[in-house]
Parts: structure tokens; sequence; C-alpha cells
């Protein structure tokens, strides 16, 4: 009889605290996340009603369409890069990829044609919006230098260091 009274007491103490919790203010130390705004360009794909946002099944729509580019970008990875035809790429195989796509960039955004990427090189390269804590945000999910942190997998590639002029 005791052990179910607690049992019944310890449920409902568990239940009132954790209704309680969900309802409590958002704690003033963390900071809040800006409300992110969807690029114009994905507003006027995917905003087929025309009221400036997307609704529940427009931004479904718009997830559908982006997984599915996901998946072809990833096709034409394995078909470019898997060297070895298992179906993934190995660490050697994701490494040429990288440096293919570092190449890239420099040759697009080098500007003056130095081998590397001056600061006002760098600010020209397109941003891509993250917000704090997802991937490339300002703060990753374990800090700075997380995963989507500064210098974690989120962040921009490195420009590869060319020969110096001295």
């Amino acid at each position: 009889m005791k052990t179910t009274l607690l049992m019944t007491l310890g449920a409902m103490l568990g239940t009132s605290l954790i209704s309680s919790a969900q309802d409590a203010p958002k704690r003033p130390d963390r900071p809040q996340r800006p409300e992110r705004q969807i690029p114009a360009e994905l507003l006027k794909e995917f905003d087929k009603d025309g009221d400036g946002k997307l609704s529940p099944d427009e931004r479904m729509a718009m997830m559908e369409t982006r997984k599915a580019k996901m998946e072809e970008m990833k096709k034409e990875m394995l078909a470019k890069y898997d060297a070895d035809g298992d179906g993934k790429l190995s660490d050697e195989e994701k490494d040429k990829a990288r440096a293919d796509r570092q190449a890239e960039m420099l040759k697009k955004f080098d500007t003056d044609g130095d081998g590397k990427l001056s600061d006002e090189e760098k600010a020209k390269m397109p941003k891509f919006p993250r917000g704090p804590g997802g991937p490339g945000g300002p703060e990753g999910r374990r800090g700075p230098g997380g995963p989507g942190g500064k210098g974690g997998p989120g962040a921009p590639p490195a420009a590869p260091e060319g020969p110096k002029a001295e």
C-alpha cells in the first residue's frame, strides 16, 4: 500500500515538474536564436500563395525538393570521386573531392591570381546563413570549434597556401 502511494505521488510530482519546466520562461543566460529569415529566392520559388511566408505544406515541398537535390549531388559526387566503385567515399576520395572544391573556389574568387584568397576576396564569397548552433553557425553545438562552429566542418574551406611572394 505504501509503495503504491509513494509511486503515485512520485508520478504526480514528476509530471507536474515536467509540465512546469516546459512553460518556464527562456533562460536569460542563454542567447536566444534569432528568427530565421527565409531567403527571398526560396520564398519566390516555394511561396505559392504569395503571403510572404511558407505554410507547412510549402515548407514540406521545399524540404522534399532540397532533399532530392542533395541526393542528386551525392550521386554526382560518387560518380566523379568513387574511384574504387564501392558506393561510398573513402578518406582519400573525400580528400580529392575537397581539394578539387578548394581549387575550384580559388579559381573562381582569386581575382588577383596570386594563388591565395585575400580577406577582400573571401568577403566576396557567398555566405550561407545557418544560424547559431547549426552547421556553419558561430557557435557549434559543442561551442566554438565544434561541429558547425568556427573551424568546424561547417566552416568554409580554407584556401590552399600557395608560394608566398617576399
